[in-house]
């Protein structure tokens, strides 16, 4: 059983769209962090790379699924010549 010093929505922490990794503050002065790939992977368990703490990154996954997709492009016989 793991146990979560918390449990954050995603809306309440800090997107770099840079390095696309969600970040939210943590007690010793550093930040917890997971990225964008985590969350599209089904993980939800940010760490803090300075303590051992962790928490729980309550999101919607389904709207990573969505964004995650490569829709095709339709391509009109027009654009083909």
């Amino acid at each position: 059983m793991t146990v979560y010093h918390d449990e954050i929505e995603i809306e309440d922490m800090e997107y770099d769209e840079e390095t696309e990794t969600y970040y939210y503050p943590c007690p010793c002065g550093d930040r917890f962090e997971i990225t964008r790939e985590d969350l599209e992977n089904g993980e939800e368990v940010a760490t803090c790379p300075s303590c051992s703490l962790i928490i729980k990154v309550i999101y919607d996954m389904d709207d990573f699924l969505e964004s995650a997709e490569v829709v095709p492009s339709k391509t009109t016989e027009l654009e083909k010549l």
